[in-house]
């Protein structure tokens, strides 16, 4: 065989070789679990709902993917579904600060995120600290001096322990010796339904989830918890603004999948993601929604996730809770 020939041969395997893992073998060949820890109408779910009806929209996906919701636990509920489902190159779920923090304050907790698989960072959430609309309390500080005068007798509406509206009412309670309830609700309509009815006296939101009951009229944002003040509420002061210099709480949300997947599942789902982070359809719910891309992949994920540990470490500290791990 002449010389030339033998360098075409070689160019080809390296051109072969150089091609992404998944186009060399792994595409779903069944429907996706989506594997989602809160129910109907939590943040995760209308984002994993979102997601799911924009794959298909946009065609990028082979099969249909599916929300199973997996509550409980902090978020535990369905990371230990996903460590069951090991291998499984058909399952993922959204993942945000919960699974971080969970596990670090609850010795309990048997599952972190070491012990999943990383796929992408999509983005950073900003978050609203809203009341009722005929609520007395026109400001965040009206309500922080309300549960200085009686303590414990203001109730917040949450979701669990060790979210971030728990974390940031740590911080705001040990920063002002102020002290209030917080109330735990299953699901994001228990939680609304309870601040309407005027049976807890403030909440957080985030951004998707109180955008229509801000157009409606039936809530009052009175803080923001983002760095700076975010476009659709620029009257609005953001936690910091209003008097209370308490650490930052990033929310960000992600994609995981089980531990134990090959490579080259790992690969697929990583560019499936990098390609659905550029579609028109992501953009608009980004922007729609006053949330910031963040997207991220890789060994650079890898790092972020040992880094943002540390964080949630340090703001637990701070907001006075014993850490286990």
């Amino acid at each position: 065989m002449k010389p030339r020939s033998w360098s075409i041969i070689a160019a080809l395997v390296l051109g072969a070789s150089a091609l992404p893992l998944h186009a060399q073998g792994f595409k779903p060949t069944k429907p996706v679990e989506f594997v989602v820890h809160t129910g109907p109408g939590g943040g995760a779910d209308v984002l994993a709902r979102f997601i799911a009806g924009a794959m298909e929209k946009e065609k990028l996906l082979p099969v249909r993917i599916y929300v199973v919701n997996k509550t409980g636990g902090g978020g535990q509920t369905a990371m230990s579904y996903l460590v069951e489902k090991k291998g499984d190159a058909h399952t993922i779920a959204p993942f945000l600060s919960l699974f971080f923090v969970v596990p670090v304050m609850a010795a309990e907790a048997k599952v972190t995120m070491k012990d999943l698989t990383p796929v992408v960072r999509l983005l950073f959430e900003p978050a609203m600290v809203v009341v009722k609309n005929d609520s007395p309390f026109k400001t965040l500080n009206d309500f922080i001096a309300a549960a200085k005068q009686n303590p414990g007798q203001r109730k917040q509406a949450a979701a669990s322990l060790g979210g971030r509206d728990w974390m940031v009412r740590q911080l705001l309670m040990k920063n002002t010796g102020a002290n209030w309830a917080f109330i735990s609700f299953p699901n994001m309509g228990e939680r609304i339904s309870a601040l309407l009815g005027g049976h807890v006296d403030m909440m957080f939101l985030e951004p998707q989830e109180v955008g229509e009951h801000i157009r409606a009229g039936n809530v009052r944002v009175i803080a923001q918890i983002s760095e700076k003040r975010l476009p659709p509420f620029p009257n609005i002061p953001t936690v910091k603004e209003a008097g209370y210099d308490i650490q930052d709480v990033p929310q960000v949300r992600g994609i995981i999948a089980p531990p134990g997947i090959s490579r080259e599942v790992l690969a697929y789902w990583e560019d499936l993601f990098a390609r659905f982070a550029k579609t028109p359809s992501w953009r608009k719910y980004l922007e729609d929604n006053v949330l910031v891309d963040a997207f991220l992949r890789g060994s650079e994920l890898n790092t972020y996730v040992d880094e943002y540990s540390e964080t949630i470490r340090g703001i637990l500290r701070d907001g006075g809770v014993k850490v286990v791990r």
